[in-house]
């Protein structure tokens, strides 16, 4: 459990923004957005937690990361987000509570799911 300051001191304003504060990255514009050709693991850019793997990244075409599975059910938290005049599903980091994006009905099989994660939420590990 980290205060507000101490978060601050460790995240760069945008990851502060979206982790902390439940905001969203511009669509197109992070790092991970296209990285699905590399094989790897996503952790969270706040403990460290690990959340999904490469091979189940996909281009969703809108504009972040998107992921079929989460590497561990029991890492991701759901919550009901009735924020902007509609409903979804928020995600956050189970381990320190980090907005990480929304989760979607329209994914792939055999889930069904689309993970849409914010790119300054996650940390790229490459295999």
């Amino acid at each position: 459990t980290k205060t507000d300051a101490e978060w601050r001191a460790i995240l760069s304003p945008e990851a502060y923004y979206v982790t902390r504060q439940h905001g969203t990255e511009r669509p197109f514009s992070g790092q991970y957005y296209r990285n699905s050709s590399v094989a790897g693991q996503y952790h969270c850019i706040c403990c460290g937690s690990l959340l999904f793997e490469s091979n189940t990244q996909f281009d969703a075409g809108c504009g972040w990361p998107s992921f079929s599975l989460a590497a561990d059910e029991s890492g991701i938290t759901r919550i009901v987000d009735r924020s902007h005049g509609m409903e979804r599903v928020e995600v956050r980091c189970t381990q320190c509570d980090a907005h990480l994006g929304h989760v979607f009905p329209d994914g792939p099989e055999p889930t069904g799911e689309r993970y849409c994660i914010n790119s300054v939420a996650l940390d790229f590990e490459e295999r």
